[in-house]
């Protein structure tokens, strides 16, 4: 590692050399990133603890930065996406599919379909909102009495258990799970549950609109396919006589044969726009039931086992490493897999699971988000 290092020294030399002669020439806004890089360069000799972890990690530095500051940046452009998206399957499914429903079913499946369709909207726009608009939750910055696991480097505050430094959002979260550009915001403590709720209601949405609308896709398909070929027939149908029908067929049925043409039947800019709006809404939510889908059935194995996105990745490397040691390593955020649940839907009694679960309901998180210590729930003292 030696002849690394000094290698790495007489770069960084060379460059805070070159950087003094061209100091007054470099315009002001390349300085910066210029004072960055030199400072990512020299750091790889700082110390005799620098290894081939830490030489890769500051190479990727700029890497991570320019990504960081890309999702930023884009974070209100990915929130928009999401609106017009949804609001373009809601204006079809109210002004093609609704009067369709109407005109057709049943009094029970209409019944049906307009209670279950708006319970999944009010669902879908309300956790998605609270999701966008609720802060994750930041640990105290004032000097406090709770305990903590280590200090952020970035932050230069006490991070307590399950609190990870966001480099988008350049602050530290409560129980974080990922930084969501969909939302523009970080998942965490205060907003994890509206999250998945947003991610679970908008699949079944998705699978509700893709099952129903099977028949009505293949029709439209069907029909645009075949509307399609008429255009390029012949548009005629042929007549086989032994005589001339004198102002019926022209004279060039003399020969024996002669065609007269048929009207197609009407296929309006209408209907096209119909078939088509039908073709879009089908495509677009089966595309977002299988891809979200699997995202949601993912956070449900990991709120099963207690842990976030990042604790899955920290708990898998803390396994290996007990498991060299001949031990068993064990989250201590896992209080079994139901009352986990409980913990992450802020369930304490039977009734909860309708009012907090299948209904809207803004009520905080369990606990503080500084302290994991529920106590009720290692002994299930909730029977619910």
């Amino acid at each position: 590692m030696r002849p690394c290092m000094s290698l790495m020294h007489l770069f960084g030399r060379w460059l805070r050399s070159c950087s003094r002669r061209t100091r007054n020439r470099i315009p002001r806004r390349l300085k910066n990133p210029l004072n960055y890089f030199r400072l990512l360069i020299e750091s790889l000799y700082f110390n005799s603890l620098t290894n081939s972890d830490v030489v890769v990690d500051s190479l990727f530095e700029p890497v991570f930065w320019m990504v960081d500051i890309l999702t930023r940046w884009f974070g209100k452009v990915f929130v928009f996406l999401v609106v017009a998206l949804t609001s373009s399957i809601l204006f079809i499914a109210y002004f093609c599919l609704l009067p369709l429903v109407l005109n057709t079913y049943s009094p029970g499946w209409i019944v049906w379909h307009i209670c279950y369709g708006h319970w999944l909207l009010v669902m879908i726009v309300f956790h998605y909102y609270k999701a966008i608009s609720t802060s994750p939750g930041n640990p105290p910055k004032m000097k406090n009495d709770i305990p903590f696991v280590s200090v952020c480097k970035k932050c230069i505050i006490p991070k307590p258990a399950r609190t990870h430094h966001c480099g988008i959002c350049n602050t530290c979260i409560l129980k974080m799970d990922h930084h969501c550009p969909w939302l523009n915001n970080c998942v965490g403590h205060s907003n994890h549950r509206y999250f998945f709720s947003f991610c679970l209601y908008l699949t079944l949405g998705c699978l509700y609109c893709s099952i129903s609308g099977r028949n009505l896709f293949i029709d439209a398909y069907n029909a645009i396919d075949h509307f399609k070929h008429m255009d390029v027939e012949k548009q005629g149908v042929p007549v086989t006589g032994v005589g001339l029908l004198i102002g019926i067929v022209p004279q060039e049925s003399m020969t024996g044969k002669s065609y007269y043409h048929t009207p197609l039947p009407p296929y309006t800019f209408k209907d096209r726009m119909f078939h088509k709006s039908v073709i879009y809404m089908w495509v677009l939510t089966s595309t977002v039931a299988i891809a979200l889908g699997g995202l949601t059935v993912w956070h449900a194995i990991l709120i099963s086992r207690g842990e976030t996105s990042i604790e899955r990745h920290i708990n898998i490397k803390e396994a290996r490493r007990m498991k060299k040691r001949g031990k068993v390593y064990r989250n201590p955020f896992n209080y079994g897999k139901l009352n986990n649940w409980k913990v992450f839907f802020g369930v304490e009694k039977r009734s909860h699971w309708l009012t907090r679960v299948l209904l809207p309901s803004g009520h905080v998180p369990y606990g503080d988000g500084l302290t994991w210590d529920i106590y009720p729930l290692k002994k299930d003292m909730m029977p619910v």
